[in-house]
């Protein structure tokens, strides 16, 4: 089974960028559609960007123009860009197979300071 680890979370400040990575291990990432998600305290886990195994890319309204999502099949890793963050975008992240979706992993949680 496909196992994900996410990271690069932290604290920012309103404005400031942080870069998400996810390392698949196993077989089938090259192949697979796949899509960084969040979720905030009382939301539900929201599809922010996602990315076809030949780089066609799709966002979320809300992070379109800030966030980029990009991946190196050869390191079988997707990776997330955000920049301006806001407060909302607060949230722990996790990425995920849109093909054959797997077991969440843990996650990694940005926190936005105002």
């Amino acid at each position: 089974q496909v196992q994900l680890v996410e990271s690069g979370g932290g604290l920012v400040q309103t404005g400031g960028s942080l870069r998400l990575s996810c390392t698949a291990s196993g077989s089938g990432f090259s192949i697979d559609t796949m899509g960084w998600y969040r979720h905030a305290p009382g939301k539900q886990r929201e599809l922010v960007a996602s990315i076809t195994r030949v780089g066609g890319k799709s966002y979320a309204d809300s992070v379109k123009g800030r966030f980029t999502i990009s991946r190196d099949n050869a390191k079988a890793t997707v990776y997330l860009q955000m920049n301006s963050l806001k407060p909302e975008d607060a949230a722990t992240y996790y990425c995920n197979s849109l093909t054959n979706p797997t077991s969440w992993g843990q996650g990694t949680r940005d926190t936005v300071s105002s």
